[in-house]
């Protein structure tokens, strides 16, 4: 397979790319993810195969708004108020996936884990779409996540369709948080702290 370089710029070559079951790898305000639509399911399987194994986990849905949200999974008050104040942002919500998204996007789980990146990029290229996108993160089995051009290039080149040239604007993970069973579980901490996270879950309504 030859792996299609492109720049930032060609977003329409990447949402091409995308929507004609491409796995393509993009920097985004985080680390590089690793991206397919998420409703094809044979793009989801090429995704797994191409990291170095199936992934047992399921992969996060990355969303360009609030409302996708609402169409994807069931939000209380309180992880609306989280939503509004950490997104877009580093910061991942878990929460229980509604009826119309098959168990194979979520592995059999029945709750869906949700980012909105601070990346116009991206952003753009969801709205484009006009669906959100299953992105994991650009880096094989067992080996450093990818933060570089260079690293996701030299991990994936012929075993994906495009990368997508670009920087990393953190180089750290986003903090995921479970607000499945309307509480609090810190599942990873990255860019933002259970501190700041538990402030404004207390303070919502």
């Amino acid at each position: 397979m030859k792996t299609e370089i492109v720049e930032r710029k060609e977003l329409e070559k990447v949402e091409n790319c995308l929507k004609h079951g491409g796995v393509v790898a993009f920097p985004t305000d985080t680390v590089y993810g690793l991206g397919v639509m998420w409703d094809d399911e044979e793009a989801l399987c090429r995704l797994k195969l191409s990291k170095g194994r199936p992934e047992n986990k399921p992969i996060p849905m990355m969303i360009s708004s609030i409302q996708q949200i609402h169409q994807v999974a069931y939000m209380d008050e309180k992880a609306e108020q989280l939503a509004h104040h950490f997104m877009p942002g580093g910061f991942t919500m878990i929460l229980r996936k509604k009826e119309n998204i098959p168990d194979s996007v979520t592995n059999g789980f029945q709750t869906i884990a949700l980012r909105m990146p601070d990346d116009s990029f991206i952003l753009k290229l969801i709205q484009k779409i006009g669906k959100p996108l299953l992105v994991t993160s650009a880096n094989l089995s067992g080996m450093p996540t990818g933060v570089t051009f260079e690293q996701v290039r030299n991990d994936f080149e012929g075993n994906i369709d495009m990368i997508v040239k670009g920087e990393c604007a953190k180089g750290v993970s986003s903090t995921i948080v479970d607000v499945s069973d309307n509480t609090v579980k810190m599942v990873r901490e990255g860019l933002l702290t259970e501190k700041e996270i538990l402030k404004v879950w207390e303070e919502a309504k």
